[in-house]
């Protein structure tokens, strides 16, 4: 699977909307049902680089290779997001 500059600006759109990071959540699985999306706290992504910084959330890219989830860099190579408060 692979996130679309589409697909990624929907997502930013609807995390600057939402006032929490759980409607966020909810609202990008509700739009982008194919998409899997987490709210982590901060301090587990502490040593990571986010890939974009939407108001006051991170947003992290995220891969599987089917049993475990990575972050990466490149939205060709996302299957799903996982946000933050900054």
């Amino acid at each position: 699977m692979a996130l679309s500059a589409e697909q990624l600006g929907e997502v930013a759109r609807i995390t600057l909307a939402a006032a929490t990071l759980r409607e966020a959540v909810a609202g990008v699985r509700s739009v982008l049902p194919g998409v899997q999306a987490s709210a982590v706290d901060a301090f587990d992504m502490r040593n990571e680089t986010p890939a974009l910084r939407i108001g006051s959330r991170n947003l992290y890219l995220m891969h599987s290779d089917g049993h475990c989830w990575s972050v990466t860099a490149d939205p060709l190579d996302a299957h799903g997001i996982v946000l933050t408060e900054a």
